[in-house]
């Protein structure tokens, strides 16, 4: 009986392990498709706009032909007042979102950015796409405050969204069957994130405070992570690979990090203990100007990392683009190995996208742990001191 039984499970276990094959299989077509289905016709579009060469470039600039490979990849990467999802031959399918303007005479305006597309103007404004960023100048020349809703607004808003939703629908399993039960489904895999961020991140360094910062590295964790994953999706918002959106996280971290810091923190950083006088004119500002270069070291890390990304995936797919431009068939055949790179690399950028959430999680709890660290030397009662020997050798 316990052979059948065993023979049973193992049978069942072959069976679950086929159908995940079968679904990773099936994900895997599905990317590489709509790889090739955008590589071919991307191929169309550039027969039809043929790549203008520097020359022609220079000598006829306002005629706005051939195409910008530079312009194409960040116009995908950079912020916008719409939201572009893909292009059925040369006519752009693309989300109009609202602008909110306060101009200092005009008062507020607000209106979709459908009716203030490029080269036109509504109601005094038009939109600059000058550089990797649009604005939306006023023609009176006054300095207006722009509070429009942009894709990259958007994205965070639908990402704290999903967020919650996870989070809440996961606590109300929780508060009806127990935090004894072995948990289920997306429940089961969102609960071993959660003891992840737990035992590796918030106990290691902040010790037995860890409770009071997990929400914050849990919230930080997931935040950072769903963002990463939109920007890879076909259509999706480069969220995180904004610099602002990274320096903002990077404020959080660094004020709870200022709001929590300890006196033996702050003591250790304008007075360090033990140490010469004329060692702490040197050590002092040097301590001082760390504490601000972390926060911009969690901006950059963050930012260039994403960015670079969805930057390498981009080129990788418009070098079909160039080699279209050549000749088509020549185009066509370097689709196979442009799909080739592209899946390789979002591959890559899967693994990035949760590795950058982890590092950012784990840098903000070191950094508030190095605040909020206890002295030591108080609660066994000596104090160690440094002398010039020490320090010189």
């Amino acid at each position: 009986m316990d052979f059948f039984l065993n023979l049973k499970l193992v049978s069942l276990r072959k069976i679950s392990e086929v159908k995940m094959s079968c679904k990773r299989l099936f994900s895997l077509f599905l990317l590489v498709f709509a790889l090739a289905g955008t590589s071919v016709s991307a191929l169309a579009q550039t027969e039809a706009t043929p790549v203008a060469s520097p020359a022609a470039e220079s000598e006829a600039p306002k005629e706005g032909k051939g195409l910008n490979i530079s312009q194409v990849i960040f116009g995908h990467v950079a912020d916008a007042h719409e939201w572009h999802i893909f292009s059925i031959g040369e006519t752009p399918v693309a989300l109009p979102l609202p602008v909110i303007i306060y101009h200092p005479e005009k008062g507020f305006s607000v209106f979709s950015s459908s009716k203030i597309a490029e080269g036109e103007s509504y109601e005094g404004y038009h939109l600059d796409k000058g550089g990797m960023k649009e604005k939306i100048v006023s023609e009176d020349g006054a300095k207006i405050t722009d509070l429009s809703i942009t894709k990259n607004i958007l994205a965070m808003l639908v990402s704290a969204v999903i967020l919650m939703l996870l989070m809440t629908s996961a606590a109300k399993k929780y508060k009806a069957a127990g935090a004894m039960k072995a948990p289920k489904g997306f429940q089961n895999a969102l609960e071993v994130c959660i003891i992840f961020i737990r035992d590796e991140v918030a106990k290691p360094n902040l010790g037995h405070k860890y409770k009071k910062y997990l929400p914050l590295l849990l919230t930080i964790f997931f935040f950072i992570w769903i963002n990463n994953l939109f920007g890879l999706f076909p259509g999706g918002a480069n969220f995180t690979g904004n610099i602002a959106v990274t320096a903002c996280l990077a404020l959080v971290s660094f004020l709870v990090m200022l709001f929590s810091a300890n006196k033996h923190y702050w003591g250790h950083m304008f007075n360090p203990p033990g140490v010469p006088f004329g060692i702490k004119l040197l050590l002092v500002p040097i301590e001082i100007i760390s504490m601000f270069i972390k926060p911009v070291a969690l901006t950059i890390r963050l930012f260039a990392n994403m960015l670079a990304g969805h930057i390498i995936i981009l080129s990788v797919i418009c070098m079909i683009f160039i080699f279209g431009m050549l000749n088509k068939y020549v185009g066509i055949g370097f689709i196979p190995v442009s799909v080739a790179f592209s899946v390789f690399m979002f591959m890559v950028e899967l693994l990035v996208a949760a590795i950058q959430a982890f590092i950012f999680a784990t840098l903000t709890a070191v950094f508030i742990g190095q605040a909020i660290e206890e002295n030591h030397s108080e609660e066994t009662g000596q104090e160690y001191h440094v002398n010039e020997s020490e320090i010189i050798a």
